[in-house]
């Protein structure tokens, strides 16, 4: 199919987009073929293509724009059909895309950062646990929670068990705020072998004299100061030894100022170490700025159960390819050339329109 094909549906003019003409990188193709049929492996190339141009997973907005020469409504009932495959899951499809990627451009013995963190709107509480690459995360594995509010021991545990095999021959740092200030957790990643950085609350103690305890907001941290503790019992009520603690407050910059410090549980063993570890964390704020009202508008769709975590799914796959794609421009030093140009704004009193680029 050389051309694009149009069909006339009423008043509607429905267009076949040339197959060869929908871009995907190449490694997504065998993994996805040997999941998927070849009418089913068209229609998911289809529907990320769809998700890259149009900048949205609303099921009505895919199914408006869906070029297939049928009615809407079918276009609707095809795309549900399409997400309730019970091959389409994060371990057949996601997986092996993401083992490809990592032994690709990660040597093994690398330090890696996994975030976790979670999302609420409505009646969806979203479970997310992501790489940090490149000031963005990458999706790793995702769950929808039975519950509003945070997330507990069980689950977060449970979240992180299904990537941990994955990354078993690189190093890991597991970062999280402070849903996640459990010292139980810690301990857990502890007897795995992964390191972490976790951030208490301000509230937490910890003992810095024999049954002197001391909560961390009274430490004595000001803005544009730190502070390093080692070797102390951390939680008053059930005492934790073991850990250290990295505390920093940023400085205040002109009229931007940090409401309160950063305590930082760890076992880095360095405080540059924890608090640019910590940075990094920020990663997966910025993807789910891109996944939601900035860029795909994740909470717009109005699925829910399996069918919303394969169209996370499916947004994972769109997403990350544009990762990917911009982590090979950057290799081949030729970002420049397809980067946006920005040009200095013209003086319009020189007679001249103001350029915003």
């Amino acid at each position: 199919m050389s051309q694009c094909v149009l069909k006339k549906i009423g008043s509607i003019i429905v267009t076949r987009l040339p197959i060869q003409k929908i871009m995907i990188p190449t490694f997504y193709q065998t993994p996805l073929k040997k999941q998927l049929t070849k009418a089913q492996f068209l229609v998911m190339t289809i529907l990320l293509s769809v998700m890259q141009s149009e900048k949205q997973v609303r099921l009505e907005r895919l199914a408006r724009v869906f070029p297939y020469p049928i009615t809407t409504e079918s276009r609707r009932r095809k795309i549900q059909r399409f997400l309730d495959l019970p091959n389409l899951t994060i371990s057949l499809i996601w997986y092996p895309l993401i083992t490809y990627w990592l032994t690709t451009y990660c040597p093994i013995g690398t330090r890696l950062s996994i975030a976790i963190d979670r999302s609420q709107w409505g009646c969806i509480n979203l479970f997310m646990v992501s790489l940090i690459w490149e000031k963005r995360a990458i999706p790793l594995y995702w769950s929808l929670l039975p519950k509003l509010g945070n997330s507990n021991l069980e689950e977060q545990t449970a979240n992180l068990q299904q990537i941990l095999p994955l990354f078993s021959e690189y190093k890991i740092i597991v970062l999280g705020d402070r849903e996640f200030c459990s010292v139980d957790l810690g301990n857990g990643l502890k007897l795995k072998g992964v390191s972490f950085c976790l951030r208490l609350k301000k509230n937490h103690c910890i003992e810095r004299k024999h049954l002197i305890w001391q909560r961390l907001d009274e430490l004595g941290i000001v803005p544009g100061t730190s502070l390093s503790v080692e070797r102390k019992r951390v939680r008053k009520t059930r005492p934790a030894t073991g850990f250290e603690l990295a505390c920093k407050w940023k400085r205040n910059y002109g009229k931007s100022h940090v409401k309160e410090a950063w305590f930082i549980l760890t076992d880095l063993g360095s405080l540059p170490a924890a608090i640019n570890a910590y940075k990094q964390r920020m990663g997966i704020e910025e993807m789910f700025r891109d996944c939601k009202k900035g860029g795909y508008d994740l909470e717009g769709t109005s699925l829910k159960g399996n069918r919303l975590i394969n169209m996370i799914l499916l947004m994972t796959l769109a997403y990350s390819s544009a990762i990917f794609q911009g982590t090979e421009l950057k290799k081949k030093q030729v970002q420049k050339y397809v980067s946006r140009r920005k040009e200095q704004k013209k003086n319009i009193a020189d007679g001249v329109h103001l350029v915003l680029v």
